[in-house]
């Protein structure tokens, strides 16, 4: 958002901020490491998990008009911080389910609270950039992937031990809570702009120049949400990797996404925005394919980290980008391009399921490397700022 920003000190909102991204990929990557045992304890086939993933995105979605609506009438501070309580008590009520029926309620809900808390911390971040005169946006989104990572070891570590999603996500539930509590009161509090507080609640997407944001945002997210649903599954049933390795492939995939983040800005000022986020596609696509091409786990897992390495600044470019639209703020520009973008979110993994039941894993994961192919093309079409 582009509102007045209120802060005493931009380090500290800096890192307030940075913690709130740690909390989302914390506790998100944390349920995406233990997908495998809640499918292996409910029993799902793939095509029966590809549609109970469906609700999660599809929470998301459905929180997106009232996201825009709530950014353009309060502080993101404010919607942040909910947001991240109700994901943290949504994250608990996962690893409780019994049934099929109660997983896929409580990940509708889980779904809608990330939705509010992602997009209002995305505004946060672009607040926070205002206050400096460098590109720090992409550090952002290193810290969630570090967060990533972290998660996906604690993960690991607890498979190994046997322990219980149910205790696992409690545990995790109450120190990511707890860290959001204390570090709230140096996030900054952004003024949403008096001529967007008369706004109808409907988002809308203003010009071709950020539905094609929007279209690259999709091809990313597709991509990974994919990994973040099925890289754990893909190592164990098509590669046949034991738990513990298909577990520390998704841990690959995370290491080398977040290294991609911590150097993103410098890349971004090397060699451009545009030629990154050409590569990036170029990355996608290659690491997929090789993937689908040679299922073993050093390949696979050379491909997953070809594919974090190019999935890693695509979003926060794209976020950043429609955040310097001149008539809009922050806030609505980036729900205006996640409208599209978490569509990705919303068709694509579920398809994987749905393509795998039919055929294989192998044919879901070729045909998702199309998306890199998209990206790079989509990137091109964009006009020089």
């Amino acid at each position: 958002m582009s509102g007045a920003l209120l802060t005493d000190n931009p380090r500290k909102s800096r890192i307030a901020t940075a913690v709130f991204f740690f909390v989302s990929g914390f506790g998100f990557s944390s349920w995406a490491s233990r997908i495998p045992t809640i499918q292996q304890n409910l029993h799902l086939s793939e095509g029966k998990l590809g549609a109970v993933l469906f609700a999660l995105p599809a929470g998301l979605m459905c929180t997106l008009p009232v996201t825009g609506y709530l950014l353009r009438r309060f502080s993101s501070r404010h919607i942040m911080f909910t947001g991240a309580v109700l994901f943290n008590i949504m994250l608990c009520l996962v690893g409780f389910a019994q049934q099929t029926w109660q997983l896929v309620l409580v990940l509708f809900f889980f779904g809608s609270s990330r939705n509010l808390f992602n997009i209002s911390a995305n505004a946060q971040s672009i607040g926070v950039q205002k206050l400096y005169d460098r590109s720090i946006i992409a550090t952002f989104h290193g810290i969630w992937s570090v967060a990533g990572f972290a998660a996906a070891a604690v993960g690991s570590l607890v498979v190994s031990f046997s322990v219980h999603p149910s205790w696992h996500f409690l545990t995790v539930a109450i120190i990511l809570t707890s860290l959001c509590t204390f570090f709230f009161r140096d996030t900054v509090n952004q003024r949403p702009q008096p001529h967007e507080r008369l706004q109808k609640t409907t988002i809308r997407i203003p010009d071709k120049a950020l539905l094609k944001l929007g279209f690259i945002c999709f091809a990313s997210m597709a991509c990974e949400g994919t990994m973040y649903d099925w890289s754990a599954i893909y190592l164990k049933k098509a590669v046949h990797a034991s738990k513990e390795m298909a577990t520390a492939g998704y841990a690959v995939y995370m290491v080398a996404m977040m290294f991609g983040r911590f150097t993103g800005d410098k890349l971004a000022n090397r060699i451009g925005v545009k030629a990154m986020l050409k590569y990036s596609g170029l990355f996608i696509m290659a690491g997929l394919l090789l993937a689908a091409a040679l299922p073993y786990t050093v390949t696979t897992a050379l491909g997953f980290m070809m594919t974090g390495f190019g999935v890693s600044c695509v979003v926060p470019m794209v976020f950043s980008m429609a955040g310097r639209i001149k008539h809009m703020s922050g806030g609505p520009a980036i729900a205006g391009v996640s409208t599209i973008g978490y569509f990705g979110f919303l068709i694509v993994p579920p398809t994987v399921g749905f393509i795998a039941e039919q055929f294989n894993l192998r044919w879901s994961i070729a045909l998702i490397a199309l998306f890199g192919a998209l990206i790079t093309w989509l990137v091109s079409e964009l006009k020089e700022n």
